[in-house]
């Protein structure tokens, strides 16, 4: 009896423990996705630091958050890329990126989601999609772009937010980088033990909204990506109708494109020079 009643005290025990971590991943799982003070919100450089010209950009959502970004402008622009990054940080830990547009000859905005950053709010997927409406919004009605002369880039949490709305306009291209399938999918692989997919309020559905773009895809992922499996970035490009590509990267989650610079390069000039009209 004395051992039944220790192996009941520690079932129930677990117990608790497993229902108290059921919780926990219900009402926080905002905060395990979004992570804007992970290194910082603080803006630590601006593009000046790496030669680059840019404009401060303000903006407003449709439910009146406003939000900061820049604007880096290049000399005789073939179009224009909207860049949405990924979960942690904010556009001041891009500069590399933006360095890589640039040479791509590409004018640049990027800007901080809700509760990033300098951009006011707090972070939800819904906030988060408009607020890339509203960056798609600026470009076409205070710098006059149409939206075919736009190529949306997202990289991580960015390519959800990216592939969300491309799905709903007629932009000039887009390019998803290390993305992953959905958040249900990722926490079901992370949390196995726990009935995920019920628990989820956030889904950033990649898979899903990637099959209603109709403008032309470029997936881009590393099979040595060791946050975001190499099988989420084949599963979305074979979601993704024609006209795509697929760029096999190499080296780690966030700084692959960096280590492999020029192979990285190449692959995003061919797909602009095949698939993406010049201004």
């Amino acid at each position: 009896m004395a051992m039944a009643a220790i192996i009941g005290r520690i079932a129930l025990g677990l117990a608790v423990v497993y229902v108290l971590l059921l919780t926990l991943l219900f009402v926080f799982q905002s905060r395990l996705v979004h992570l804007p003070y992970l290194p910082g919100r603080e803006l630590v450089a601006t593009p000046e630091r790496i030669g680059l010209q840019y404009e401060d950009v303000h903006l407003r959502t449709a439910d009146e958050v406003r939000l900061h970004g820049w604007f880096v402008p290049v000399e005789r622009a073939r179009g224009v890329l909207l860049f949405f990054h990924g979960n942690a940080g904010n556009i001041s830990h891009r500069l590399d990126s933006l360095a890589i547009f640039n040479e791509l000859e590409l004018d640049v905005l990027i800007i901080d989601y809700r509760g990033y950053g300098q951009s006011e709010g707090r972070p939800s997927e819904e906030g988060l999609y408009r607020d890339a409406e509203a960056a798609l919004a600026y470009l076409r009605e205070q710098r006059g772009f149409e939206d075919g002369e736009v190529v949306v880039f997202g990289r991580s949490l960015g390519a959800a937010v990216a592939s969300r709305l491309a799905s709903g306009h007629d932009v000039g291209a887009l390019i998803v980088e290390s993305a992953f399938t959905s958040v249900p999918d990722m926490a079901a692989e992370l949390y196995p033990i726990f009935p995920v997919r019920t628990l989820a309020r956030l889904q950033y559905d990649t898979r899903t909204t990637i099959k209603r773009v109709r403008s032309p895809v470029l997936v881009v992922h590393s099979p040595d990506d060791e946050i975001i499996p190499f099988r989420h970035g084949q599963t979305i490009y074979q979601a993704a109708s024609s006209p795509k590509q697929f760029l096999q990267l190499r080296g780690d989650h966030n700084t692959g494109f960096l280590r492999h610079r020029d192979m990285y390069m190449d692959g995003l000039r061919q797909f602009l020079d095949e698939h993406f009209r010049e201004r």
